[in-house]
């Protein structure tokens, strides 16, 4: 049965253009298993998880004349042989050499006349490792009714889930003359959506996609004025690079017992350290009240059938099958401008404070149990919240995704690190992705290959930034 993009969804699919290709990445890098991890045992994995993740067998079915948003249909010509994909590095690979990879596949779009999405075994990595990256579209993926692969693709060590055999069958696909018929008897029961597919034909997607997500963003569109002028808004090409950095999650919290404030709130002063030095090393003026403008989204309100849920017990048995999760932006100013971290820590601590007492969040803890263990679906509703925003607004988007604390398995691989690769906005020249998993944090920083050529430089200040602060608490 074929079912109509959202407004939102559809807004994705037609807002991508060469230099801004709309899929979310996920870079995990795995210990090879002593029988080893080669591509038939991937395929067979995969095959066998997509009965959980449905739509990854559709893909975009566009209606004649524009007369209403596109349609998920049944691949019949599906190969799974065509999205996992195989790659190699010269033995032995460096994780240098791998973030060139994903950088040249991240700057590829996607195949629009296949289901959107691909991943790539890629083998060769030095110290008995191998990476799997993976590509989803925008569209394909909203955090709520679609998931990302990466939320079947790994299980606990311990207790692998069960997954039934499933005898796929596509449906049979619509003819044109069914889609013309059913938009248009769409726009005369629903006159608004004929309202959203005029704007699309005029070219205004990014006016749809900030009426959808306007509600959850009104208060930060309302009270911000433009972000201040930095090297990270500029005209960006379709030619990325890609830097990681793997931290302690330790270390944030014994910062955040010293100073008495969230690991968030550390996070966040982490990188206004990296970012200032990464501004001066440029040479870049900064004065004592400069600031970069970062769009963080925060996840995630929750409300069910009899009100508000309260998340403070942390159990996920209080939380109803039917209920409504929001996210809500919060826009803040880093203090770059400040050379004390301490000081910059006290400055975002009350920042995020002033926005928590307006916005009921869940904690990290309650947010993993309930929504699974995808940090990558929840990177999604993160760029969703950023794409409804003015990019004149913001300097920068962050994405912050807690993941679980235990060891994840794929098959008999273990998975030991990841990274996500979250795509630039136009005039977005970086984007920085997080994800904490099994006593680690882990950013991944996906920048413009010309406008952020020293992409890598910040994720050595990261380092950096994190022993200031440690420093200060001796």
């Amino acid at each position: 049965m074929d079912t109509r993009l959202t407004t939102q969804d559809a807004s994705f699919y037609f807002l991508e253009a060469s230099s801004t290709p709309m899929h979310l990445g996920s870079l995990a890098i795995l210990r090879t298993p002593d029988g080893g991890l080669d591509y038939e045992d991937l395929l067979t994995h995969v095959e066998r998880r997509l009965s959980l993740v449905p739509r990854y067998r559709q893909r975009v079915r566009e209606v004649a004349l524009g007369l209403a948003r596109p349609v998920w249909v049944d691949d019949r010509d599906f190969d799974i042989t065509y999205h996992v994909r195989r790659s190699a590095l010269p033995k032995p690979g460096s994780d240098e050499q791998l973030h060139d990879l994903v950088a040249r596949l991240t700057s590829r779009p996607l195949d629009r006349s296949r289901p959107l999405w691909e991943m790539y075994l890629v083998e060769g990595l030095a110290d008995d490792r191998v990476a799997i990256f993976t590509k989803s579209h925008s569209a394909l993926v909203d955090g709520l009714r679609a998931l990302e692969i990466g939320q079947v693709m790994f299980d606990d060590c311990e207790h692998p889930r069960e997954v039934p055999d499933e005898l796929w069958m596509p449906s049979r696909e619509p003819r044109e003359s069914e889609l013309v018929l059913g938009a248009l008897a769409e726009m005369v029961a629903r006159p608004a959506e004929g309202v959203a597919t005029i704007r699309h034909l005029v070219g205004d997607v990014v006016g749809t996609a900030s009426t959808v997500v306007g509600n959850a963003a009104a208060l930060v569109r309302t009270a911000a004025a433009t972000a201040p002028a930095t090297p990270l808004n500029a005209t960006i090409s379709r030619n990325r690079r890609f830097a990681t950095a793997k931290t302690s999650l330790e270390d944030y919290r014994t910062v955040r017992s010293k100073f008495h404030c969230s690991v968030n709130d550390v996070i966040l002063t982490v990188l206004t350290g990296a970012m200032r030095n990464w501004l001066l090393s440029r040479g870049e003026p900064v004065t004592a009240f400069s600031t970069v403008r970062a769009m963080v989204p925060i996840a995630v309100h929750m409300s069910g059938e009899d009100g508000d849920v309260s998340v403070a017990e942390e159990d996920p048995d209080s939380v109803p099958r039917n209920f409504d999760r929001r996210a809500s932006s919060l826009l803040i100013d880093l203090p770059v401008g400040e050379p004390n971290p301490v000081v910059r820590l006290s400055h975002i601590a009350h920042a995020t404070e002033a926005h928590s007492r307006q916005n009921r969040t869940m904690t990290a803890q309650t947010l993993v149990r309930v929504s699974g263990t995808a940090p990558p679906t929840l990177h999604a509703v993160g760029l969703r919240l950023a794409a409804g925003l003015s990019q004149r607004m913001f300097n920068v988007m962050i994405t912050n995704a807690p993941g679980p604390q235990a060891p994840l398995c794929l098959g008999g691989a273990r998975l030991l690190e990841t990274y996500p690769v979250s795509p630039l906005i136009r005039n977005q020249a970086l984007s920085i992705g997080l994800t904490s998993y099994d006593g680690h944090v882990y950013y991944g920083l996906n920048g413009d290959r010309d406008a952020m050529s020293d992409v890598d430089v910040i994720t050595g200040l990261l380092h950096e930034a994190l022993d200031e602060l440690l420093e200060a608490c001796r």
